[in-house]
């Protein structure tokens, strides 16, 4: 994980800060919610939910101080049009290392396996898949943890997931990892 670059636009750091991203714990926003609590430098605790809209909606409620959402994500445009929200940082992190992984105890796979992954790395999984694999169904989830939480219970052959996932999930990678560079947007309230 690499930070390369920071641009603050607004200092709205209060004394209490509670960052919200997309979980479950072992995502990509999980490493970067962390990257931004460290950079904040004062007493900070990190919030994960099951889905961005999510965390939107309590950084409206005032639950939050910060969200940290990753410009991949297809419906960000929502915290940049919603006026009672503004963007106070962008940064550029290289994610944890993304690979497709499997059950450790899993054998004899499929040619063609059922593969979980979150909407937005969905073209990785042509790209990492072995030869003497062929991509078959893939099946959207809330987020590259939930993906290998779902194989690690037996649900899907595959998972696109993270180092840190895997490893917390028990699963093992079948093929070559790669970072995405991503460019990462903070919003706090208006």
């Amino acid at each position: 994980m690499t930070n390369l670059g920071w641009v603050s636009l607004v200092d709205r750091h209060t004394a209490d800060v509670v960052v919200g991203t997309l979980g479950p714990p072992g995502t990509s926003s999980e490493q970067a919610a962390h990257l931004l609590r460290s950079r904040l430098r004062r007493e900070s605790r990190t919030e994960l939910y099951q889905t961005y809209e999510q965390a939107y909606e309590e950084l409206r409620s005032g639950a939050l101080t910060h969200v940290v959402v990753a410009n991949a994500y297809k419906e960000i445009h929502r915290f940049y049009m919603d006026d009672s929200l503004v963007l106070s940082d962008v940064f550029v992190m290289d994610t944890p290392l993304y690979g497709i992984a499997k059950r450790q105890d899993r054998e004899g796979l499929s040619a063609v396996p059922t593969i979980a992954s979150h909407p937005s790395p969905k073209p990785l999984v042509a790209q990492l898949l072995p030869s003497g694999f062929r991509v078959g169904e893939i099946v959207s989830v809330d987020s590259t943890s939930s993906a290998a939480k779902a194989v690690a219970e037996g649900a899907f052959d595959l998972a696109l997931t993270t180092e840190p996932a895997a490893a917390l999930y028990g699963l093992e990678f079948i093929s070559r990892k790669r970072p995405i560079r991503m460019v990462w947007s903070v919003f706090v309230r208006s």
